[in-house]
């Protein structure tokens, strides 16, 4: 297999499956692919477009093709020399509906379900009304609502001699001990028979395998027809439309051993964790062994049988512990890679993690991991690329037509205590309470109250600048504690001063002090399930309020809102950038290093083309004027204000400047067609994360009609003039936007790490959030557009099409196959720019045993284009820039990459205008030298 080079991200399902891949390997190794790195593909619930909503983790899913379609695809992968890495959801599975067997289990069996250590449920709620029960809020509408509409039957499994209750695709299990009551309303004399030996199960104490018997048997009496319709009329009794029926099926749902519940009381009343504050999405305990291995199994086998080569862990901050999971999957995975088959030997499983880094936080180095999946590097390469000149005006702009604050941790707050107080209620009830219970604990605190509590907690988590700490037995991490000190800081601020001493006592409780001081027992118990819970409650509180929320309310320069970025931060020199590479050299050299993934707000290409607002911020502003004046009419003022708003109408600017079409025309009906619908998409999306005028949970009908409106009329209706503005001013950005994702493309390729490319991307990306980011990848075209011969000159020609790109990838991926060592190990060094245009421009080495290679990349280029509609900034505006280049490069012979003509290195320094005459881009390298070659 080859090393570790280049990865290729592709999202599976039902419409492109493994047998899809498989057809493309040849193409995907002509571009310089080492690795596949799939999506989830263990089986989701039916239809999944993503695969991380898991039913069934012992099994490929069948959807994409099994196992057998996996098996195909990696022998292609082998032909090639090729890996294949797997996304796995070690944080939650998919609940509700049918489909998953464990959860099944456990609705069924309660505590008593093998399965009840598998999830994250709190069976000791502090609501009596819950004790021992599992919420189930799937509900549509309130419990007494929906039994009045009979929108719950009961229903019988025939084939499983099971009874279950209904609602919609839901499936509610009832218990055995309670099959009795229904049996005993026939008259067969069988039927009523096993019914008292269903109700001797409420004192078996092992109750499991004699129930699977006795099921077995009701399923052969139900062989017979008249069994059978029998027991069917027995069921209409409970029909809830009826009076009687009503009363008779709530007195059965209620034996139960979960609480049927509308999907609204979730954010108050859920008793387990949830993924975020998704009802369908239960968190797992992968803490437990047994839970690691169950989940698992199948990931195991995969990587022992030589078919999976790493892995990458979704989500990896809403387990209990993190660095433990981490630890002992790296040990397990080390041992089965050792006892691999000959054909797929490898000297180590590379494990990434889906981690959020805030700044200033760095990935723990003791995880035993190879990295994360690079959201850091796009955020670093986002603050390279703009214009710091642009911040200030564009911050007024954004205030002066916005009415809201230009400071975006200012939503941030906001947001977090909208989640806090709203959909992730009930998880910060959990730790408010488990805080309780560890006041109560100690005489010096007992007085404490809950109240008190609650206030000092929400105060410290929406002040929290990470996504979460990472307390051990020892107590928090030195690392961590600047973070935590931070966050009580910025409590101070906003919290009473009365309340100030209890803001200490949650720093020793949340991981001040160790708890190996105190004495084993319940005490130490409940402060470790609090410490567990504030930490499982802080990352999804982040991501739902900054990700869902603040990015969306917040529009200074969209380009700057996405996955893992940090909005608060406008721009950053070239030297923080050139820190951030040396650095990760250091710490984490195969770190993944991405621009667009499945995640993101809007794809690389469109962020590359907003960034180049910030050079233009005045004329931006003036645009902005012109527009808002010509839609004046499209507007419509409601009760709650104007719609679109302000806010949501400089959104839509933004929105259409980064991601309209190269190739469409405004007067180009079928082409806007399209392209409405994808900005519709967008716009609805939008609105309810914002959760300022519209919501997912209470949809504002009037003000998403009057908005959809506003975009109809506006790319397909007869505002034919402010069409034409919009598509101009994109076409007018489209080569600086072009040429910072040719450089950040570069970036990807050169700079320590292992660059990620997602699907699609090897062509211009102007794709939006999901589900857009997730549209079918035209393969075809790419293929047949493929021509790694092909010349700059001629490229440049038909930049539109997006060939100039893939190009530019092979040619500098099939660089970092031949010298893997280089690109892989290789000390990164930051080169001094001098001259007339030493800002626009980035340049550095790489040098690992006297190999080396030199990257020029360009930045702020606008300028320099002089309008030009090609992604080529003219040689001579270079005028005399110059690389200052270290002395063991003088007089040493260099290839250009993208042209293959020689350069010879001299001490004055590199001629810029030399090298990046026939692409704005460029990386120089040394011939490779032949392991007999001496090396000085």
């Amino acid at each position: 297999m080859k090393p570790l080079s280049a990865t290729l991200r592709l999202q599976f399902h039902r419409d492109f499956t493994l047998d899809d891949a498989t057809a493309l390997v040849d193409y995907f190794a002509a571009l310089g692919i080492s690795h596949i790195y799939a999506s989830p593909l263990l089986t989701a619930r039916p239809g999944s477009m993503h695969g991380y909503d898991v039913i069934d983790p012992t099994r490929i899913n069948p959807e994409l093709g099994g196992e057998p379609a996996l098996q195909r695809l990696v022998t292609a992968l082998r032909a090639k020399g090729m890996g294949l890495i797997l996304d796995i959801v070690s944080n939650h599975m998919a609940v509700g509906g049918a489909g998953n067997a464990w959860w099944l289990d456990v609705l069924e069996w309660g505590r008593r379900s093998p399965y009840a250590q598998f999830f994250d449920i709190e069976w000791n709620s502090p609501d009596p009304l819950l004790e021992g029960q599992l919420l189930v809020p799937f509900l549509g509408s309130d419990y007494g609502e929906a039994l009045q509409q009979g929108s719950i039957p009961l229903r019988l499994d025939v084939e499983n001699g099971a009874l279950y209750a209904q609602h919609y695709e839901h499936r509610f299990p009832l218990t055995p001990p309670s099959y009795g009551e229904v049996l005993r309303q026939t008259d067969h004399p069988h039927l009523r028979t096993l019914a008292q030996h269903f109700d001797a199960l409420k004192t078996e104490p092992a109750p499991y395998l004699t129930a699977r018997k006795l099921r077995a048997e009701l399923a052969q009496q139900l062989e017979d027809s008249d069994t059978r319709q029998q027991l069917e009329q027995a069921l209409k009794l409970y029909d809830s439309t009826t009076a009687e029926g009503f009363q008779r099926l709530h007195a059965l749902l209620e034996r139960q051993h979960y609480r049927l519940a509308s999907w609204r009381t979730a954010a108050d009343d859920i008793n387990w964790r949830r993924f975020f504050d998704i009802n369908e999405l239960g968190g797992l305990r992968v803490e437990r062994p047994v839970v690691f291995e169950e989940t698992h199994a199948k990931i195991f086998e995969l990587v022992a049988d030589g078919l999976i080569d790493g892995l990458r862990i979704d989500h990896v901050d809403g387990l209990a512990d993190p660095r433990a999971y981490c630890r002992r999957l790296r040990r397990r995975v080390d041992r089965l890679n050792a006892a691999r088959p000959p054909e797929a030997t490898q000297d180590h499983v590379p494990i990434y993690v889906e981690k959020i880094l805030a700044g200033g936080e760095q990935l723990h180095d003791d995880w035993g991991v190879d990295g994360t999946t690079g959201y850091e590097f796009m955020n670093q390469v986002s603050l390279l690329q703009h214009d710091p000149a642009g911040e200030a005006p564009l911050c007024a702009l954004w205030s002066d037509t916005s009415g809201r604050a230009a400071d975006f941790m200012e939503e941030a707050r906001q947001a977090r205590q909208l989640v806090l107080t709203g959909p992730l209620a009930g998880d910060f009830e959990t730790v408010a309470q488990a805080l309780l219970q560890v006041a109560r604990g100690d005489v010096m605190t007992r007085d404490i109250t809950l109240g008190a509590i609650r206030r000092a907690l929400l105060e410290l988590i929406v002040h929290f600048p990470v996504y979460r700490t990472y307390i051990a037995a020892p107590g928090r991490r030195a690392a961590d504690e600047p973070f935590f000190r931070q966050a009580l800081e910025g409590a101070r601020t906003t919290l009473a001063e009365s309340e100030w001493p209890l803001l200490e006592h949650l720093q020793r409780w949340l991981g001040g002090e160790s708890l190996r001081q105190l004495p084993r027992g319940p005490l130490r118990k409940l402060r470790r399930y609090a410490c567990t819970r504030f930490q499982q409650l802080t990352s999804p509180a982040a991501a739902k309020a900054v990700e869902d929320t603040a990015c969306y309310r917040s529009g200074v320069l969209l380009s700057r809102n996405d996955v893992g970025f940090d909005p608060q931060r406008f721009s950053a020199p070239p030297s923080d950038f050139h820190a951030e590479c040396a650095q990760r050299a250091e710490r984490l050299p195969h770190n993944l290093l991405t621009t667009a993934t499945h995640d993101h707000k809007r794809g690389e290409d469109t962020r590359a083309r907003i960034a180049a607002l910030s050079e233009r911020p005045d004329w931006f502003a003036g645009k902005v004027r012109e527009w808002r004046e010509l839609a004046a009419g499209q507007m419509q003022s409601l009760d709650d204000g104007p719609a679109p708003s302000p806010a949501d109408e400089l959104l839509l600017f933004q929105t259409l400047l980064g991601s309209w079409p190269l190739e469409l025309r405004p007067d180009d009906l079928d082409g806007l067609h399209d392209y409405c619908e994808r900005i519709l998409q967008w716009q609805q999306k939008a609105v309810r994360e914002a959760k300022l005028r519209s919501t997912w949970a209470a949809p504002n009908d009037a003000y998403e009609t009057a908005c959809r409106h506003y975009v109809e009329n506006l790319l397909l209706g007869e505002h034919a003039q402010l069409r034409t503005q919009i598509a101009a001013a994109a076409a007018e950005l489209a080569p600086a936007g072009a040429l910072n994702s040719l450089a950040q493309t570069l970036l990807r390729m050169t700079t320590p790490g292992v660059p990620d490319l997602y699907q699609g991307a090897d062509y211009w990306d102007f794709s939006l959030v999901d589900p857009d980011n997730r549209r079918p990848v035209d393969f075809a075209a790419r293929q047949a557009g493929f021509d790694p011969h092909a010349t700059p000159a001629q490229l440049l020609a038909d930049w539109h099409d997006g060939r100039i790109k893939q190009w530019l990838i092979a040619r500098t991926l099939s660089l970092r196959l031949a010298q893997p060592g280089l690109f892989g190990t290789g000390r990164y060094l930051p080169l001094t720019v001098e001259g007339a245009q030493a800002e626009h421009l980035l340049a550095f080495a790489r040098e690992l045993n006297d190999d080396w290679l030199v990257v020029l990349v360009p930045r702020l280029t606008y300028t320099l284009l002089d309008g030009r509609r090609v992604p080529l900034i003219a040689a001579e505006r270079w005028a005399d820039t110059r690389v200052l280049l270290p002395e063991a490069l003088d007089g040493r012979e260099f290839t250009r990459l993208f042209s293959n003509n020689a350069v010879t290195f001299q001490r004055a320094g590199l001629s810029v205008a030399q090298v990046l005459d026939e692409l704005s881009v460029e990386v120089l390298h040394t011939p490779k030298r032949s392991s007999g070659e001496s090396k000085q």
